[in-house]
C-alpha cells in the first residue's frame, strides 16, 4: 500500500480532555465536553455528513442538474452501553433547484456504497495498531 493516499493527523493534549488536532490541511479543536470545539463522536457525525453532502453535491453539478442550493441534517443515534457506538445514522437532505429525484438517489447510492471514504472507513474489518513510545 506504499502508493495508498494517507491520512495524518496529530493531536497536541491540551489538558482536561481537549486536544488541538492539526492535518496538512488545517487545525481542530477536538473537547470531550462540546465547550471549545467538537467532541470526537460529533467531529465523527460532522464527517460522514460533510463527506456525503460533498460526494452528493458534486455527482449533481458534474451532472449539470440546475442545484441552487443543499443542506443536510444527520442524527446518529448511539447505544447506551459503551463504547456507544453509532448504531444508527439518517441524513436528510434538503435540495433546491429543479434536478430529478433519480438523479439525488443515484448520487446518494454511490456516496454511500461507493465513494464516501468516511461511511466506508466504519467498516468492523479494519485492523487498528496501536503503538507508543515512552518519554520520562
Amino acid at each position: 500500500m506504499a502508493d495508498a493516499p494517507q491520512t495524518v493527523v496529530d493531536l497536541t493534549w491540551l489538558g482536561e480532555l481537549r486536544f488541538e488536532t492539526t492535518t496538512r490541511h488545517g487545525a481542530l479543536r477536538l473537547d470531550a465536553s462540546g465547550l471549545t470545539g467538537p467532541s470526537p463522536t460529533d467531529a465523527l457525525a460532522a464527517a460522514i455528513g460533510g463527506c456525503m453532502a460533498m460526494d452528493i453535491t458534486s455527482m449533481l453539478v458534474r451532472g449539470r442538474h440546475p442545484l441552487r442550493g443543499f443542506k443536510a441534517h444527520l442524527t446518529a443515534e448511539r447505544a447506551v452501553d459503551h463504547p456507544r457506538r453509532f448504531v444508527a445514522v439518517s441524513l436528510r437532505l434538503t435540495v433546491q433547484g429543479s434536478v430529478p429525484p433519480a438523479a439525488i438517489d443515484r448520487a446518494i447510492a454511490l456516496s454511500r456504497d461507493k465513494y464516501c471514504p468516511v461511511w466506508n472507513s466504519l467498516r468492523g474489518d479494519i485492523p487498528l495498531t496501536v503503538t507508543y513510545d515512552f518519554v520520562a
